[in-house]
Formats: C-alpha cells, structure tokens, sequence
C-alpha cells in the first residue's frame, strides 16, 4: 500500500513522487482541441501520451502550407493532391508525403507503416498511419484518416 507524504509542498503518494524521478518516462501532453471542460478545475482538458502523440500525427497530415505560423515548410501536401486522378499511383505519392512529414518534423514517433488505398465509392482516400511511440515502443498505434476534396 502506498503511503500519502509531503514533498515540496505537495501531496502524493509514494508511486507518484517515484513517477516524477528522472529515470522515468517522459509523459507528452497537448490541449484538447475540442475545448472540452474539466470538470475539476474548470480548465480545458488536456490529451496525453499516445492520445496526443496520435493527433499530432494526424495535425500533421492534414496541415496544408503557410498554415503553420512562420515554418511554412511544415506541411504534409496531401490536399493538393487530391484534385489529381484517382490512381493508384496518386496513393503511393501521398503515403510519400505523409512518411516524409511524419519522419522530419514528429522526433516523438518511430514509423512502422503507411498506407493510402484509392476509395472510389466516396471519392477518397482512405489512409492508415502505423507507428510507435517513442516512450511506449512496444504497442504499435494505428491511426486512420479518409482523406477527401472539400470543393
């Protein structure tokens, strides 16, 4: 059983203050875009670990150039090719781009796989991203996106 003690200040328990010694894994956090409240201290929730490894990765993929703010070299360029034929070749061309962001600009993930398939019923494709954690390498995260023209 783990004993509450004081340290700096703070409550916790043993398990916790052995959690927040150096020789433990770094814990990745982002805000939740959805802005949904936390019901404790009234604050917007926060994603963490895997969660917010996982958006990321998808932010990434769906990020179109000059949106990200003084590094318009961060994009994955995958919506300018969806105007293009749907072909197989235009879904090798889009995993491309999608394994060239995820490797250059996302340190936090090793890339397993990517792989894009041509849905003609919808118009779209539909865009698996296998991956591990860089903190937890030994679960393989699989992350799906449709990808589709707006206009």
């Amino acid at each position: 059983m783990a004993h509450a003690s004081t340290v700096g200040g703070k409550i916790g328990t043993d398990a916790q203050q052995q959690n927040e010694s150096n020789r433990s894994t770094r814990q990745y956090s982002d805000l939740d875009l959805f802005f949904g409240k936390n019901a404790i201290g009234f604050d917007v929730n926060k994603v963490t670990d895997i969660q917010a490894v996982k958006r990321s990765v998808r932010n990434l993929v769906l990020l179109n150039q000059f949106e990200k703010p003084f590094q318009p070299q961060i994009y994955a360029g995958v919506r300018e090719m969806l105007f293009e034929n749907m072909t197989q070749i235009t879904a090798i061309v889009i995993a491309r781009k999608i394994e060239d962001v995820i490797n250059n600009f996302e340190p936090r993930v090793r890339l397993n796989s990517v792989k894009c398939y041509p849905n003609y019923d919808n118009n779209a494709y539909d865009v698996t991203v296998g991956f591990y954690v860089v903190n937890a390498p030994t679960e393989l995260v699989e992350l799906d996106v449709m990808l589709e023209r707006l206009r």
